[in-house]
């Protein structure tokens, strides 16, 4: 009888420290889980925030961009072009460039697809412009058509910006698609 009593103590013993164990264990699990939960949901934060960040800059650069192709057009109509005009359209081009090349690096396809007709229409009317500006023009560029390739980027900046916000999860899409997460 003292044996079997010993036995049922022992194994009582065991299987409180078991329980003990496995309930640590499991909690430990738990909390990994949670963990790695929350990683997900910080990375998931900071990716966003970065996108917000180059979505920002990249509007804010692409509309400087093309306000500067504008300005440089009319200072070329009025007056002679110096070099500070000069100097302020190279600074928005390649404030814009820059800000296009981290786009390339962080923007979804759909956004990127809608940046690269921006960069594309805006590197078209500079090219007129700069064109136009040497007196070398292509056949069929005048000031007008210059103007017209710029303003027409306007129309190519809201489908960018559209798709940005969409991306976001700021407004729905030009289809009426429910922005993403929602």
């Amino acid at each position: 009888m003292e044996l079997s009593s010993v036995i049922i103590a022992v194994a009582g013993v065991a299987g409180t420290l078991g329980g003990a164990v496995l309930t640590q264990r499991g909690s430990e699990r738990a909390k990994r889980r949670e963990i790695e939960l929350v990683r997900g949901h910080e990375e998931i934060r900071e990716n966003l925030s970065l996108r917000r960040s180059c979505y920002v800059e990249l509007n804010r650069d692409a509309r400087q961009f093309t306000t500067a192709l504008n300005r440089h057009l009319h200072v070329m109509r009025e007056r002679g072009v110096d070099d500070a005009d000069t100097d302020a359209l190279e600074a928005a081009k390649n404030a814009h460039r820059d800000q296009y090349s981290e786009a390339q690096m962080t923007a979804p396809d759909e956004v990127l697809a809608r940046a690269s007709a921006v960069n594309r229409a805006l590197n078209k009317a500079y090219g007129q412009v700069k064109r136009l500006e040497r007196g070398e023009p292509d056949p069929g560029e005048t000031m007008e058509t210059a103007a017209r390739a710029q303003y027409e980027v306007w129309d190519l900046l809201r489908a960018m910006r559209a798709a940005m916000r969409h991306d976001l999860g700021v407004s729905p899409d030009r289809e009426g698609r429910p922005p993403v997460g929602t």
